[in-house]
C-alpha cells in the first residue's frame, strides 16, 4: 500500500491516450511509477477474414501521424504473401515516400512537441509551454518548422495523391510513376529544407551541450538497442536486416526480418494493455531494448549521407564510443535522421532509374498466397507486419508489433527514473510532473498505432431530418 498516489492524466504532447501513476512512500518520496496505456488493441482480430490485398489501405488507418509507415510495411508483407519482388524503381519510390514521412514526422515532433520544453523550459507556464509559445518566442523559427513539415507532406502527396492515407504501394510495387514535374518541384525546394534541417540540428545539439549534465542523467539507463541496417552496417529505413546491440555496444544479433519471431517475444503486465517486447534469447527483462532514433544510431556504423555522417561521428563520441543512454538524446538522434532523410531525397531523385515506368511486378495468378512479413523503420522505431492467408488470400492471422510497443518498457522505465530524480511529494510542482511527461515525450510515442481505444473515446450522434433540422442528439 502506498501512502499517496499522484496521477498524471493525460500525458500531454504525445499522440494517443496514456497516464502515469506515481506512488509515494510515507516520506513523500517516489516508491514506484507506472506508465499505463489504457487503450485496447483489436486491429489484428478484425482484419482476419479480409483479403490480404486490402491491408496497405486498412492498416494505415491505425494512425494519421505515420500512415505511410503502416502503408509501406503492409505492402512489404503483401509482397511476401504474393511471393513477388518489386522492381528497383518501385522500391526507390516507396523509400522516397517514406523519407517524406520521416521529414514531416521528425520535424513536427521536435518543433511542436519537444521544443516547448527545451526552448521555453520545463518549468515554464503550461499556458505558454506549447507550440503557440514557440511561435511567440521565435516567429521565424516557427515558420521554418511549418514549412519543413509541409515539404515532407507534399512529397507524400505528390506520390500517393494525398498527404494522409495515400494510395500508392500495392503487392509487387506501386501504382504510379514519378513525373518530371513532381521530381523538379521536390528538388527545387531541397536546398532550403536542408538548411532548415541543419538549423534544427544546431538548436537541439546546442541545448544538449549547454545542459550536458542534465542530458546525461535524465532518464538514462542501460538497455539493448535495435534497428535496421544494410550489410555494411549503414542505417536503413525501408529495407535491411535487424541488428541488436547490448548496453556496452557489443554485437548481439543480426537477422532477417522474416525470422523475427525466433528473436522477439512479448511480455504482458496487468497494468497496461500495451505489451512489452524483448529479445527472446536474453529473456525478460534482460532482453528489453530501445528502438527509434536513439536505437538506430546506437546500432548503425554509418548514415550514408555527408552531413548526417558528420553528425553521427559527434553522436558516437558523446559516450566514448559506447551507446548513448540518456533519453533526451533521442531529440538529437531524431534531428540527425531528419537531415539524413532530406539528403536521401536528393540521392533518390538523382538516380536515373527513378523516372522509369517499370514500377510493378505482378503476382502470378497460379501462385497460392502464403505468409509475408514486412518490416520497416517507422519514425518511432522498428515496425513489424506479419500476415498469413488461406488459399484464397483471406487473412487467417495478423500480427503487428508497432514501434511504440517496442519502446513500452523504455518509456515506463524512463518515467520512473525521472520521477525518482525530480518529484518531491512534499513540495510538488507542475514542473516536476512535466519532467515525467517529458521523459515519455523523448520517445515520441504513437499510442493509436500501438493500441486502439474501446469504450473510452467520446462519441456524439446527431439525427438530422431531410430538411436539415436537428431532431435528436446523444453523446458519450
Amino acid at each position: 500500500m502506498c501512502a499517496r498516489k499522484i496521477t498524471i492524466e493525460p500525458v500531454t504532447r504525445i499522440e494517443g491516450h496514456a497516464r502515469v501513476t506515481i506512488h509515494l512512500d510515507d516520506q513523500g518520496k517516489v516508491d514506484e511509477t507506472f506508465f499505463h496505456v489504457d487503450e485496447f488493441r483489436g486491429l489484428e482480430k478484425f482484419c482476419e477474414g479480409r483479403p490480404y490485398l486490402e491491408m496497405p489501405q486498412i492498416t494505415q488507418r491505425i494512425c494519421g501521424i505515420c500512415p505511410v509507415s503502416h502503408h509501406l510495411a503492409a505492402a512489404k508483407a503483401c509482397d511476401g504473401v504474393a511471393r513477388v519482388e518489386p522492381t528497383r524503381t518501385a522500391k526507390m519510390l516507396r523509400e522516397l515516400m517514406h523519407m517524406g514521412q520521416i521529414i514531416q514526422s521528425h520535424g513536427m515532433h521536435f518543433f511542436h512537441l519537444a521544443a516547448p520544453d527545451l526552448i521555453l523550459g520545463f518549468d515554464a507556464d503550461p499556458s505558454e509551454r506549447n507550440v503557440f509559445g514557440i511561435i511567440k518566442a521565435d516567429p521565424e523559427l516557427a515558420k521554418k518548422a511549418v514549412n519543413l513539415r509541409r515539404y515532407g507532406q507534399q512529397i507524400i502527396e505528390r506520390l500517393g495523391g494525398k498527404r494522409i492515407h495515400p494510395t500508392f504501394a500495392l503487392p509487387g510495387g506501386v501504382n504510379r510513376a514519378l513525373t518530371s514535374e513532381d521530381r523538379d518541384a521536390i528538388l527545387s525546394e531541397h536546398d532550403t529544407m536542408v538548411e532548415i534541417g541543419k538549423t534544427a540540428v544546431d538548436i537541439g545539439k546546442g541545448w544538449l551541450e549547454s545542459n550536458r549534465k542534465l542530458a546525461e542523467d535524465f532518464a538514462s539507463f542501460p538497455s539493448n538497442y535495435m534497428g535496421l541496417v544494410d550489410m555494411e552496417g549503414g542505417i536503413q529505413f525501408y529495407d535491411g536486416e535487424i541488428r541488436v546491440k547490448d548496453s556496452e555496444g557489443n554485437f548481439v544479433a543480426q537477422f532477417d526480418p522474416d525470422h523475427y519471431l525466433a528473436h522477439v517475444a512479448e511480455h504482458v503486465e496487468s497494468w497496461s494493455y500495451l505489451k512489452f517486447p524483448f529479445y527472446r534469447k536474453l529473456g525478460w527483462p534482460q532482453g528489453c531494448y530501445r528502438v527509434g532514433p536513439l536505437g538506430r544510431l546506437n546500432v548503425a556504423d554509418k548514415m550514408g549521407t555527408p552531413i548526417a555522417d558528420e553528425e553521427l561521428k559527434i553522436f558516437k563520441g558523446l559516450n566514448g564510443g559506447r551507446p548513448v543512454e540518456g533519453s533526451l538524446y533521442y531529440h538529437y538522434a531524431r534531428l540527425v535522421e531528419l537531415v539524413y532523410a532530406l539528403e536521401r531525397v536528393a540521392a533518390i531523385l538523382d538516380d536515373p532509374e527513378i523516372m522509369s515506368t517499370d514500377i510493378r511486378t505482378f503476382p502470378s495468378d497460379s501462385q497460392i498466397p502464403g505468409q509475408g512479413v514486412g518490416v520497416i523503420e517507422a519514425p518511432r522505431g522498428t515496425l513489424f507486419h506479419d500476415y498469413s492467408t488461406d488459399e484464397n488470400g483471406l487473412l487467417t492471422r495478423v500480427n503487428l508489433i508497432v514501434a511504440t510497443g517496442n519502446n513500452n518498457w523504455a518509456m515506463h522505465t524512463a518515467a520512473g527514473k525521472v520521477a525518482k530524480a525530480f518529484v518531491d511529494g512534499k513540495k510538488l510542482t507542475e514542473g516536476m510532473l512535466n519532467r515525467v511527461e517529458a521523459a515519455i515525450r523523448c520517445y515520441d510515442p504513437c499510442l493509436s498505432c500501438s493500441t486502439h481505444a474501446i469504450g473510452r473515446m467520446p462519441m456524439e450522434i446527431t439525427l438530422v431530418s431531410a430538411d436539415g433540422v436537428i431532431v435528436d442528439r446523444i453523446s458519450r
